[in-house]
Order: C-alpha cells, then sequence, then structure tokens
C-alpha cells in the first residue's frame, strides 16, 4: 500500500519549530552562565529605561492574536503555526534587542535562562506530557446531548481536572462532549463554559491541576495546601453549573426538532480505550510532586539533577506513544497542531513578557504601598494572568505578598507569605486565568480542536466581551464579597 508523504510545508514547519526551540535551549545554556554574576540584572529593581519601548514587543503579539483571525488579508494567513510562530520570534527578537541597547548584553544570558530554561520548557514539557497521554485516551458513544448531560459532563471535568491537570481533562473530556454535542446547532456557548471550568477554575485543588500553582509549590508551598481553596471552589464552580444548565436548556428548546430526532437515534454508551494511559498521568502527576532539582529526593542527600523531571514526564509520553493503539488516537482524531498553536505562541510571549515583567518587579514598592488587601491582590493578579499568563503572573505577585508580613503566615523556602494574600493571589490566577485565550495554555489547545472539530469559536475580543467579561466578572465580585474583604 502506498502511504502518502507529509507536505513539504509542514515537514518545514515541524522542523524550524524544533530547530528553534533547540537553537532557543542552547543559547540559554550557553549564556546563563552570566546570571550567576550578572543574575539582578534581569530582575533589577529600577525601572527600565524607555520601558514603555521594551513592553511594545509584548503588545505586538498580543495584537496579533487578536486581530489577525479578524482580518480578511490575515485570517488564513494565521491558521499557519509557523506564520504564527514567525511573529513569536519578531517579537522576541524586539524583546532582545531592547534589551541589548537599553540594558546591555549582559542581560539575555539571565533574561533567557529565566525565560526559557526555567518557565517555558517546564510549562511547554508539562502540557505536552498531558496532552499526548490524554490523547491516547478515548471515550467512545454519544450520549443524549441534553442540559442535564452537559453540565453532568462540566460538572465531571471541574472535579478532574486538580488531580490530573487541567490539560489532562481538557483533553480527554473535549473530543467526546464535541461529539455529544455534534447533532446541535448551539454548541460554542459549551465549549466556553468547558474552557471556564475544565480549562481553568476546576484546577484549583491540587498544584498539578493548575502551572500557577505548580510553580507555588516548587517556592515551597505544601502540596495539599491548595486543598483549602475548597469553598472558593465549590462555590464558583457550582454557580457556573447553574447558570450553564439554565442557558443550555433555554438554547436546548432553540433546537430543531430534526436535531434532537438525531440526537435521540444516534445514541451510544460510553466506552473507555486506553486506560493504561491513566498510570502514565499518574505518572506525571508522580513527577511533578516529588521530583524537584532544587530539593532532595525521598528525604535522601541526593539532588535530581536539572530538568529530570521533564525527563521523567518526556519517558511517560514515549511509553504511552508505544503502548498505546494507533487506533485509539486516531478515534480522537488526534494531532498535534493544537500544542504546536501553544508552542509556537508562548515561545515568543514568554520572552516578549520579560519587560512588563520587569516593569512590574521595578513597581513593587509602589505596588505595595497602593494595596495591601486580600481583594486587591486577587484582581491584580487576575487581570494581569488574563493577558500575561497567570504562572508568571503568580510568581510575581506570590513574591509581592511576602514583603507584607500581615496576619497568619506560611513558611515557604525563603521565608513566609501571608495565608489571605496567598489565598488571593492563587485565586485570581487559576480562575482569571479563564478571562481570555492566553490566560492558560489548555485555553488555546480547546479552542483549536473545537475549531477542527468545525466549531466556529469566538475572536479573541469576542470571547472576552461577550462570554468571559459579563458571565465570569459578576461571580468574581460575588467571590471577592465573600471570601477576601
Amino acid at each position: 500500500m502506498h502511504h502518502q508523504s507529509p507536505p513539504p510545508s509542514k515537514i518545514i514547519q515541524a522542523v524550524t519549530i524544533v530547530s528553534a526551540l533547540a537553537i532557543a535551549l542552547w543559547l540559554g545554556l550557553w549564556l546563563s552562565g552570566a546570571s550567576h554574576h550578572e543574575g539582578h540584572t534581569t530582575h533589577d529593581v529600577h525601572m527600565p529605561h524607555f520601558w514603555f519601548i521594551g513592553i511594545l514587543p509584548f503588545i505586538g503579539i498580543l495584537g496579533a492574536i487578536a486581530v489577525f483571525p479578524l482580518l480578511n488579508f490575515t485570517r488564513h494567513w494565521w491558521e499557519s503555526n509557523l506564520n504564527r510562530f514567525f511573529v513569536a520570534m519578531v517579537c522576541s527578537v524586539g524583546t532582545i534587542a531592547y534589551m541589548v541597547i537599553f540594558l546591555g548584553k549582559d542581560s539575555i544570558g539571565p533574561m533567557l535562562d529565566h525565560s526559557i530554561m526555567k518557565d517555558f520548557i517546564p510549562f511547554i514539557v508539562l502540557l505536552f506530557s498531558l496532552y499526548v497521554i490524554s490523547g491516547g485516551i478515548h471515550l467512545s458513544g454519544d450520549l443524549e446531548a441534553s442540559p442535564k448531560v452537559n453540565t453532568v459532563f462540566l460538572g465531571i471535568g471541574a472535579l478532574i481536572a486538580s488531580f490530573i491537570g487541567t490539560t489532562g481533562a481538557s483533553m480527554v473530556l473535549i473530543r467526546p462532549l464535541l461529539k455529544t454535542n455534534s447533532q446541535r446547532k448551539h454548541v460554542v456557548h459549551t465549549v466556553v463554559v468547558f474552557i471556564f471550568l475544565v480549562s481553568n477554575i476546576g484546577g484549583t485543588l491540587l498544584p498539578i491541576g493548575d502551572p500557577p500553582l505548580f510553580l507555588g509549590y516548587l517556592r515551597g508551598v505544601p502540596f495539599l495546601w491548595t486543598l483549602e481553596l475548597w469553598p472558593m471552589w465549590a462555590m464558583t464552580c457550582g454557580i457556573l453549573l447553574v447558570l450553564y444548565f439554565a442557558w443550555d436548556t433555554f438554547l436546548w428548546r432553540k433546537e430543531t426538532n430534526r436535531s434532537h430526532l438525531r440526537d435521540e437515534l444516534q445514541k451510544e454508551p460510553l466506552r473507555v480505550s486506553g486506560t493504561i494511559n491513566f498510570v502514565f498521568i499518574g505518572g506525571i502527576v508522580a513527577a511533578a510532586a516529588l521530583i524537584d532539582s532544587n530539593k532532595t529526593l525521598f528525604g535522601t542527600n541526593w539532588h535530581p539533577f536539572p530538568y529530570m523531571r521533564e525527563l521523567v514526564m518526556l519517558f511517560f509520553v514515549v511509553l504511552s506513544l508505544g503502548i498505546t493503539k494507533k487506533a485509539i488516537r486516531a478515534a480522537n482524531n488526534f494531532t498535534y497542531e493544537a500544542i504546536v498553536e501553544v508552542a509556537a505562541l508562548f515561545s515568543g510571549i514568554f520572552i516578549a513578557m520579560q519587560v512588563p515583567l520587569m516593569v512590574l518587579n521595578a513597581s513593587g514598592e509602589t505596588i505595595t504601598n497602593a494595596m495591601n488587601k486580600p481583594w486587591q491582590f486577587f484582581w491584580s493578579t487576575g487581570i494581569l494572568s488574563s493577558f500575561l499568563d497567570n504562572a508568571p503572573t503568580y510568581v510575581v505577585f506570590f513574591k509581592l505578598s511576602q514583603s507584607l508580613p500581615e496576619g497568619e503566615m506560611l513558611a515557604v523556602n525563603d521565608g513566609a507569605v501571608p495565608i489571605n494574600l496567598l489565598i488571593a493571589v492563587s485565586l485570581g490566577a487559576v480562575f482569571m486565568g479563564a478571562m481570555t485565550y492566553i490566560g492558560n495554555g489548555p485555553n488555546f489547545m480547546v479552542k483549536a480542536i473545537a475549531e477542527q472539530e468545525g466549531i466556529e469559536m469566538p475572536s479573541f475580543f469576542g470571547y472576552m466581551f461577550k462570554y468571559s467579561i459579563p458571565v465570569l466578572v459578576p461571580i468574581f465580585i460575588l467571590i471577592t464579597l465573600i471570601f477576601l474583604m
């Protein structure tokens, strides 16, 4: 049988992105030695000169994500991950040029070490591992696309997201949810609420649930401390599920009789294939929880070597790819397009965001003088998490909160942090990561998969102004009044 070769453009695209990431890795390793001597450069407490120029590349990449899909002459061009990566690298080069001119060439090594080596690589390896392994779990069948079934689907997703990660839960559940609703016309609202609950808010209870909480764990927050956030998690998820049920009921009644008939005739019971991958996801969770090169392993005197955690995660990926039947991934319509899109865009976002984060760090004293209440930290962390990605934003406000020793304190690696502020920062980063497509990595993946299935998802601004702001902001105000005042 003749097997069709991949299109040359796809090969070029894959080789270009992998090569660029490899070059970035090599540059980071080569230049990061400067961080041991000039480490203060990247985190200089002084405001960068002409900082308003330095933030332009970050504004540029956000603008491209928001605007290019809307314009007729860029819409199709932007669909290529190679072109997305090109824009990301142009903005990255702009950030590097700014730093060379205004901060000196010695600032580049520490910046790459921080943005690529310490942030992007662990971030993308975790997402990639959960994405690929969960892609080997197939839920077959087609349930009735009723409001009750959809609400239960979303509730289960919100529950398991804390235990297999928002990425894992999103990848396991989004395709069967889309198949269940394939006979319906009104599906966009279901995907959007899925992003709210499963890709973001559901991951509140454990560090593996969402990247910012994982970074908190690496900085000394006890692994099970996040379980104390369950009242806020339960209230937010409960309100969203009730709202969704009413919303979906209204739209379900607007479906045609033909849609309802097709839904009735095409029902099939759910079956799970590829269950071995749940073991591999457990391995990812264990690696994330136990392996840290800054800590000894299992109480011994041995420190894991750098990137041992990521290598263990990739080992489970290899096991998953080798053991799982190819037919299972084929049934999931599994491709690497969604994770490549995240890698292409976030490779540039993690570099371009460094200057805005430097400005935020330099404004630390001004910020803490102006705000010291939990609700202020919640909204500040949340709003910036919507646009800067919630993981690095969490770290900035985590550090800022340590300079305000008020009330009950929690011991962490480099001192202590006020518990009430840690609660606010954690909730702001996780909850408001749902406010935009770039607030959290799985958001883009779910959007991409839905579009692959023929669903016309809202634009960057459409998602915000039609869905996240009117639905989520009132709930967050209620959470503020009850828990954070």
